[in-house]
């Protein structure tokens, strides 16, 4: 998979900036995707970054995801507003709302819907969240398929100066997330006040930002919204970050390096090329575990990965 994410470039040229690009998922459902980037392929375990809305989905639009599978990466869905409804072949179905962080390790294989919750079929509502994929470690990419729901009232949050931080995965400030990872991983959402100011040290040895919602100053230069800064990696020094006339909120992704490149095909990830070909071969002869109560799925797109 390629990106024609482009990079911003200010005085603080250290600093990596994102601006992200529009991906239609189908049915007019479209993201702003920040990862993979030509000049960034991860930050940390992270190796996708999809915004989705705010965007109102009105009753009979088309912005369910069919079932669809995945190997060697891990899915991270977080919402800020709305619902949706996961269901996957291990038979796990959970409502995905605010707050809650909901990690679906793929591992060795799993087919899995996000279709619009049935209790809201008749109703306008928004939706609005961020997607991530973790890659797994190489020797876990063949893990045994998981599904963990974390509800909101289960992340810690803590008042740092300024700011609220819900540290959503990993360790902050004093607090520790119970998401569990395979690998040194750092997930914060952060709120600050108009005019707020938060010294963001350096918690991992990779690390982006992301203001949601509203502009800030990182270092001093502004940084507007909807755009990944790509922290220098190794930095020591902490970064201070301060809201403009608005309140801003700000996701912090991170942690430790990739532990060697990664092969990203469609909805697969893998260290070994054959692996990505094994996956699509199985989806395509229905090999792959079903999600129960499901018909739909969406077919390999026409391009072919290659191996060699």
């Amino acid at each position: 998979m390629t990106s024609d994410t482009s990079p911003e470039t200010g005085r603080n040229s250290s600093v990596l900036r994102l601006s992200g690009h529009p991906k239609d998922l189908g049915g007019g459902f479209t993201v702003r995707r920040l990862l993979p980037a030509v000049q960034c392929r991860s930050v940390g375990p992270f190796i996708f970054f999809d915004h989705f809305g705010p965007v109102t989905v009105e009753p009979g639009a088309a912005h369910d995801v069919r079932p669809h599978p995945h190997i060697g990466l891990a899915t991270v869905t977080y919402l800020f507003s709305g619902a949706i409804m996961h269901r996957d072949s291990l038979g796990y179905v959970q409502q995905i709302e605010p707050g809650a962080i909901n990690w679906m390790t793929a591992g060795n294989g799993i087919v899995h819907s996000e279709r619009r919750p049935e209790s809201l079929a008749d109703q306008p509502y928004v939706n609005h969240g961020i997607q991530l994929w973790a890659a797994l470690p190489v020797a876990a990419e063949e893990v045994d398929a998981s599904f963990v729901h974390t509800p909101a009232a289960a992340i810690p949050e803590v008042r740092v100066g300024d700011a609220v931080v819900r540290v959503l995965i990993g360790t902050a400030f004093g607090q520790t997330s119970p998401v569990a990872t395979y690998a040194p991983t750092l997930y914060l959402d952060v709120q600050l006040p108009a005019g707020g100011v938060l010294e963001l040290p350096a918690l991992a040895p990779e690390m982006a930002l992301y203001p949601v919602d509203a502009e800030l100053l990182l270092d001093g230069e502004p940084l507007p919204d909807h755009t990944l800064a790509v922290l220098p990696a190794g930095a020591a020094a902490p970064v201070r970050l301060q809201a403009g006339d608005r309140a801003v909120r700000l996701m912090v992704i991170g942690g430790d390096a990739l532990d060697g490149p990664r092969h990203m095909w469609w909805n697969f990830v893998s260290s070994r090329k054959e692996r990505i070909v094994q996956a699509a071969g199985d989806w395509e002869a229905g090999r792959m575990k079903v999600v129960p109560g499901e018909t739909e799925f969406i077919p390999l797109p026409e391009h072919r990965f290659r191996a060699d």
